[in-house]
């Protein structure tokens, strides 16, 4: 496609539009709408027609039926890209004692346990009512025993895959468990 300088123009593997400033060959020069000139290919670049110039409709109609009926066609360029879908943080569930209870003094091991448990139960409970797919439950380094509670607790579901949570952000004291949720 040829463009113009003055012509207003999408990326097509960014999420940026802006105007042609300056052409070198085949490298157009975009001012994107934040002030900053950028240069890209010519074939990375879809003329945004909306704000350009009107098309005739009947030029447009005709060239899309082609000259040759048995001649493919490709995707029109008009089309505006398809933005990618950003994967949203998973909901994290810190299960440490000291993040749950003010004070844990008199407090067995047995009952922080089930403390812990309780919040891990009801928390999995508003993550599936809320269609949250990725929860991350925290629950530290120690003996493994709430570790161990928890992997008891999630086998029980069919729709749970439980895995360790990422290392770099929480080391080995964590695991992520992925819900799958039927459409309703």
């Amino acid at each position: 496609m040829k463009f113009n300088i003055g012509d207003h123009v999408f990326t097509v593997d960014d999420d940026l539009k802006g105007e042609i400033v300056r052409i070198e060959g085949s490298t157009c020069f975009l001012l994107s709408e934040d002030g900053f000139e950028i240069a890209y290919n010519a074939s990375e670049l879809v003329k945004d027609t909306s704000k350009n110039e009107r098309l005739d409709f009947s030029r447009n109609f005709n060239s899309f039926l082609g000259e040759n009926s048995n001649e493919r066609k490709k995707p029109s360029k008009n089309m505006l890209p398809v933005k990618k879908k950003k994967e949203q943080p998973p909901m994290e569930v810190d299960l440490h004692i000291h993040k749950l209870i003010k004070n844990q003094k008199g407090l067995s091991n047995f009952d922080m346990l089930n403390i812990q448990m309780d919040t891990a139960k009801r928390q999995f409970d508003f993550a599936v009512s809320k269609r949250i797919s990725r929860v991350v439950f925290i629950h530290g380094v120690g003996a493994g025993v709430l570790k161990a509670e928890l992997q008891y607790f999630f086998q029980k579901y069919d729709n749970i895959q439980v895995r360790d949570a990422d290392y770099k952000k929480y080391g080995v004291g964590a695991m992520e468990i992925y819900i799958t949720q039927k459409a309703m």
